[in-house]
């Protein structure tokens, strides 16, 4: 059975903001292998539309976006939506009921399965789903934006911090 694992970069007082602040080039080391790793990543529809900028070769990319890419390409992906008719390659659209598609997923995959987007989160949250919290904390303080967590949690329970970068700090919390 597969873990379900929410994790995303944030600032340092809870906010997703995927144009104010950027991993280093370790972290995005650690990102291009949980990727690669990954048994699938499910995502919601805003996120995946950021993401889809990897489907087409850019000419200003380094070699690790270069590699994050095609390891972004192979990965099988879901997409969550009530607004899509078709995703890209290697994607399945989830239509109907949520909680049925994801437990199918989580029952037929080992591994972890990566979770993008705050507000699916907080879906696969309240149907109680997601098996790990994963913050990857920035030293910056937005004040506004999309917070990590969109609603009330129950208690979580910290199980690992781990420095991941120079000044990124990753705490992983299970649902206690």
């Amino acid at each position: 059975m597969a873990k379900l694992v929410f994790g995303m970069n944030v600032s340092l007082d809870g906010y997703i903001d995927h144009e104010a602040f950027a991993p280093g080039p370790v972290l995005f080391r650690h990102f291009i292998e949980s990727v690669r790793g990954a048994a699938a990543i499910v995502y919601g529809r805003r996120l995946y539309e950021i993401m889809r900028y990897f489907d087409d070769d850019h000419a200003e990319w380094d070699a690790a976006r270069r590699e994050f890419a095609a390891a972004w390409r192979g990965q099988q992906k879901w997409v969550v939506s009530r607004t899509l008719t078709s995703v890209g390659p290697n994607a399945t659209l989830v239509e109907g009921d949520l909680e049925t598609a994801i437990r199918g997923l989580k029952d037929r995959l080992t591994g972890e399965i990566g979770i993008g987007g705050s507000d699916l989160a907080r879906s696969l949250t309240d149907l109680g789903l997601i098996d790990e919290y994963q913050l990857y904390f920035h030293p910056v303080v937005l004040g506004h934006g999309t917070p990590f967590f969109t609603g009330p949690r129950s208690r979580l329970r910290l199980v690992a911090s781990d420095r991941m970068d120079e000044d990124v700090i990753r705490l992983t919390y299970v649902p206690a």
